[in-house]
This record gives structure tokens, C-alpha cells and sequence, in this order.
């Protein structure tokens, strides 16, 4: 089996958010710290999609997961 490993941006053009490294860098800095006790996907800045999109990454081990992952340690590291 074939996998893909995507990066933060090509995650961020996924979520349908602007994907350019300064975007990237504002979206963590406004939204960090992420609480210790919150599971990624259940932040309340995410749509409902955005929100489903990463819980069933992360369900599913998905291609997603490392980025998704990436994504929680930036924001919880804020």
C-alpha cells in the first residue's frame, strides 16, 4: 500500500484556508494556545467540515495524520 505524507499547506488547501506560509503563521498565532485537554478537531474555530475532515484523519489514520498531527503541536506550542 501507497501512501502519501502532506504537508501543513497542501492540509490548509484541504481545509479550504489560505495555504501560503504567512497565512499559515497568522492562523497559529491567533488561534494558540490550543488547551492541553482539546482534541484538535473539536476547536471551536473550525466549520463542522473542517472539524470532520481531521477527526476522521485521525480516525482512520489517514495520509492526512502527520499533518494533522504537525498542525496540533504549532497550535498547542502558541
Amino acid at each position: 500500500m501507497e501512501t502519501t505524507e502532506h504537508s501543513i499547506p497542501s492540509l490548509f488547501a484541504q481545509l479550504g484556508l489560505p495555504n501560503d506560509e504567512a497565512a499559515i503563521q497568522e492562523f497559529i498565532r491567533t488561534h494558540s494556545p490550543l488547551p492541553d485537554g482539546v482534541d484538535l478537531f473539536c476547536a471551536s474555530f473550525w466549520t463542522p467540515s473542517q472539524a470532520s475532515m481531521l477527526r476522521e484523519s485521525l480516525k482512520e489514520d489517514s495520509d492526512w495524520a502527520i499533518a494533522v498531527d504537525e498542525l496540533s503541536v504549532s497550535l498547542r506550542a502558541g
